[in-house]
């Protein structure tokens, strides 16, 4: 198991749609330990697998001292009546947060390490963590979601920052 590190925004890993998992191998094995040790750290609510550089589908997260991870996840269902509006941040994003509508709930299905059928759903939080790893194994970051003057404000920001 290995602390990776975090790629940032320019990286185009993190624009790059993520490749299907389709043979559970040593390989998949050691990404699935990386991911859950790279998020188990204060501050980290969810890591997808691209954002360590690999561009397979698979993220792990962390919220309310639950810790776990999810392959191929799909995002299957989320509230439509409901939203969040808070601030939102990203590990590959470092320093800026900017207020993103999410959906309230949300929930996605994917395998385990054995193959076994998983669903991960929740709300607030959980769901904002769900819809913004699926995002990032589509190749999206959270910038790409927030309105114009925001969206304005967060390019400034991060070209101040890189």
């Amino acid at each position: 198991m290995a602390m990776r590190d975090i790629r940032v925004v320019g990286d185009p890993v993190l624009r790059t749609p993520c490749e299907p998992i389709t043979d559970i191998d040593e390989r998949v094995k050691m990404l699935v330990e990386d991911l859950l040790e790279t998020v188990d750290h204060e501050g980290r609510a969810g890591l997808a697998a691209n954002q360590i550089g690999v561009s397979l589908r698979a993220f792990s997260w962390n919220i309310d001292d639950e810790i776990g991870y999810v392959l191929n996840p799909r995002l299957v269902e989320v509230s439509e009546e409901e939203y969040q509006d808070g601030d939102e941040g990203c590990l590959s994003v470092p320093g800026l947060w900017f207020p993103t509508e999410r959906a309230w709930y949300a929930r996605v299905e994917g395998t385990d390490l054995d193959g076994k059928k998983v669903v991960v759903e929740g709300e607030e939080l959980m769901a904002r963590c769900l819809q913004h790893e699926c995002d990032h194994l589509d190749g999206m970051l959270y910038i790409d979601r927030l309105e114009r003057a925001q969206r304005k404000k967060a390019m400034r920001a991060i070209r101040e920052m890189l």
